[in-house]
């Protein structure tokens, strides 16, 4: 039989679901759980016995903990018209292509299958297009948060075609007037929940607080956090880093010296904020871009440092080699424009090989490249026109699976 399909025909033609009942059950998991993860799906319809077996939670989250050697990488990007591009965001008023594609981290690039967006383009959305704030075991996080205030949000699982509409966060534009929010995702091992994290700075209030709400997979529902501290102001819709079961967000803080930079944290399991200074050398500046990403096999984080708004464009990739101590945080690479073209370089995200995933773009030409920090070559991965892109590490998983709000599509 030459695929899937033939398989789960035969399984129907001879009855192997009363075939297996004579079977111990440790043995049928253990078959069971070595298949892709669309096979499952359609074992699940096998018989009862082994549909309550797949949806079981113990059975999707043991799923998940084979260490897997091939990495794949999760590229959304987007092209369309009337782009602007502010502090290294990327806002497009009108999308004419948008395509989520996983790709396999070969040195080439070249393997890779798009997958189809859950969201139709009839559904009333505020923005464009959907923001990926997170992917964490499969999962993804999407907001309606690009440019307007929206409150659509998502969690996705393309391997099973499921999509989980979240509830109305707390903190709007109608209970609390003009905002900058940041949202992060992760996997919380303390009580085997996934979170999504929304950290908010309230533009219109006295001393512009910020304060911070969690989504609970679990129960369904938002949960006041009350005020962060420390002390911080956000940037809006920054990019976040989950490393070590720890959220992280590029803010800043007044203080009568001036503004400073610094990574705001938060424990998924004990909830608790904390910060982890950034590189004493990066100072304050309205326009500068900053992003966050993960390096190390995603054990520690790296942040990216863009200017592009002057004559003298540039990039810097930095990295914290040891996770948690300032000291160890190091600069990788500095690079100006590029090409006689003086494509403006923007980093999204460490490859498995070391390499950087690099966007090198302007207003009528952006390209995809792959950057080797030792020596400083750039090798073309032949995919261009998109003048959003966004990066993540992603595996499949069977989460959502025996989750009842989610619909199928």
């Amino acid at each position: 039989m030459d695929n899937i399909q033939d398989i789960t025909q035969g399984i129907h033609e001879l009855k192997f679901g009363e075939m297996a009942a004579s079977f111990p059950q440790e043995i049928i998991q253990e078959i069971l759980i070595r298949l892709p993860v669309k096979s499952m799906v359609k074992c699940t319809s096998v018989c009862k016995a082994w549909r309550s077996m797949i949806i079981n939670p113990s059975f999707i989250r043991t799923h998940l903990s084979p260490a897997v050697d091939d990495v794949h990488l999760l590229l959304h990007r987007v092209s369309g018209l009337e782009v602007t591009t502010f502090l290294g965001k990327t806002v497009m008023d009108k999308v004419d292509d948008e395509v989520h594609s996983v790709h396999y981290d070969n040195q080439a690039f070249d393997e890779y299958a798009k997958i189809e967006s859950p969201i139709a383009r009839k559904q009333e959305l505020w923005n464009s297009h959907l923001r990926v704030v997170g992917i964490c075991d499969g999962l993804f996080c999407l907001a309606d948060d690009i440019y307007r205030y929206g409150y659509n949000f998502f969690i996705w699982n393309p391997a099973i075609r499921k999509l989980l509409t979240l509830p109305k966060p707390n903190v709007r534009f109608v209970t609390h007037r003009g905002y900058d929010a940041s949202i992060g995702f992760g996997f919380d091992a303390m009580t085997n929940d996934y979170k999504v994290v929304r950290v908010v700075t309230l533009l219109d209030q006295r001393g512009t607080p910020t304060l911070a709400e969690v989504y609970s997979l679990a129960t369904g529902t938002w949960s006041s956090l009350g005020c962060v501290s420390p002390t911080c102001l956000t940037d809006g819709r920054a990019s976040s880093a989950f490393v070590n079961g720890v959220l992280h967000w590029p803010v800043f803080c007044k203080t009568n010296g001036g503004l400073y930079y610094f990574i705001l944290t938060f424990d998924l399991g004990k909830e608790v904020f904390r910060k982890i200074p950034m590189p004493k050398i990066i100072q304050w500046k309205y326009d500068l871009g900053l992003r966050l990403s993960v390096s190390d096999n995603r054990k520690s984080i790296a942040l990216f440092m863009m200017d592009n708004r002057c004559e003298d464009s540039f990039l810097e990739i930095w990295v914290m080699k040891e996770y948690g101590i300032k000291e160890s945080w190091t600069k990788l690479i500095t690079l100006g424009p590029q090409g006689p073209e003086r494509l403006l370089p923007r980093a999204l995200y460490f490859r498995k090989s070391g390499e950087v995933l690099v966007l090198l773009t302007d207003k009528s030409r952006q390209e995809l490249i792959s950057l080797d920090l030792v020596s400083k070559q750039f090798k073309n991965l032949g995919i261009s026109g998109y003048q959003y892109c966004n990066v993540g590490f992603y595996k499949e998983s069977l989460l959502l699976l025996n989750k009842s709000n989610a619909e199928s599509y």
